[in-house]
């Protein structure tokens, strides 16, 4: 732990002169240079740092009590597997949107180094092993797919290889989602891994992208079975005390895809019935983080982060005169400004992930 919060610092003071947050930034304007090669440093140095760890495996026997790199070749750094991944695809983002970027060449060589075809089918086994069923489900898996749908379609030759290379373990995640959410007869409602909708949101982008009609069929039935009647959502109730997602806005992001246009409006005015009067606060206002050294209490971060990019994308699905996108731009504009200027803050217990929220919400257009 001493080490990783060495680097930390490290890269924290290295960063420190682009990490002041611009205001045009919260209200929608595109990434800057400057800061996606801040988030590039952060991610650059985690996704290679495999120590602190929080393994998900479970250990059939002793020989199975192996360091994290033995059993994730790709996927061992940035303290889990989760955020390994959703680290990579954060690197491959910011290549694609940055060709040019400082760090463009270290970005090659750590994708190169782990996207391999010999590191993914090692990956790819790690699913299949005893007692894996629920490896990373659905929270890992919806990020995995994140990454194949980035590297999907990317003309460049480098990225060309490591969609190949990637592309068996996102097709048996893929697969493993349409198993598995018909024997799911409730929805995970919770604000942290768990959670249904941000997987199904994640997973329905991936489908759309790479034409997974089953895939895609699956996650509409399946978001109209758990969601389609829900009314007057309990977001009074948001935060809870470690959350990183919102349930009820998560949900909205992904009803906001699955619905058509007119029916969309229609369900969220019933979800949220007082959004229009600027109810409820608690779900409108920032989420207070009184320690980022905690990797619970961290997790708020994560939430104005999330919560900033659902409402982005909620408000842009919605009719132009609906009097709650006003409601919605600007409480997106406010979380967006309460997190990213700490997305290093000097601790690993976030630097090790926020910067990936951080790339996905200033990568979601804000409306016009």
């Amino acid at each position: 732990m001493k080490s990783a919060c060495l680097w930390a610092a490290t890269v924290l003071l290295a960063a420190s002169a682009s990490l002041p947050l611009p205001p045009a930034v919260a209200k929608g304007a595109e990434m800057t240079s400057d800061q996606a090669s801040s988030f590039a440093k952060l991610a650059l140095r985690a996704v290679k740092t495999e120590f602190p760890n929080k393994p998900a495996d479970v250990l059939n026997d002793e020989k199975d009590a192996r360091p994290p790199r033995a059993l994730h070749p790709a996927f061992y750094g940035s303290f889990d597997w989760h955020s390994s991944v959703h680290g990579h695809w954060m690197l491959a983002r910011l290549l694609r949107l940055f060709p040019d970027l400082p760090e463009a060449k270290d970005i090659r060589s750590v994708l190169a180094d782990h996207l391999t075809a010999d590191n993914l089918r090692a990956e790819a086994d790690a699913f299949v092993r005893p007692n894996a069923q629920s490896f990373e489900r659905p929270y890992g898996w919806a990020w995995l797919l994140k990454l194949a749908e980035e590297l999907h379609g990317w003309d460049d030759p480098d990225a060309k290889e490591w969609a190949r290379n990637l592309k068996p373990l996102a097709d048996a995640v893929a697969a493993r989602m349409v198993a598995f959410f018909p024997k799911q007869t409730y929805p995970i409602r919770s604000g942290v891994h768990p959670n249904t909708a941000f997987a199904f949101a994640l997973a329905f982008d991936y489908a759309e992208a790479v034409g997974d009609k089953r895939l895609r069929e699956l996650i509409e039935e399946r978001s109209r079975a758990y969601y389609g009647k829900d009314a007057a959502a309990p977001a009074a109730w948001e935060p809870d005390g470690a959350d990183f997602l919102s349930p009820s806005l998560e949900e909205a992001d992904l009803m906001r895809r699955v619905l058509p246009a007119e029916e969309f409006h229609t369900w969220f005015r019933r979800f949220l019935p007082d959004l229009a009067k600027g109810e409820p606060k608690n779900l409108l206002e920032p989420a207070k983080v009184t320690d980022r050294t905690d990797p619970q209490l961290v997790h708020l971060d994560g939430l104005n982060l999330s919560r900033a990019w659902c409402m982005r994308g909620i408000t842009a699905a919605l009719p132009k005169d609906d009097p709650a996108r006003k409601v919605l731009a600007e409480s997106a504009e406010r979380h967006a400004r309460a997190a990213l200027g700490h997305v290093a803050s000097g601790d690993y217990a976030g630097e090790h992930w926020l910067a990936s929220f951080a790339v996905y919400l200033l990568s979601t257009p804000a409306p016009e």
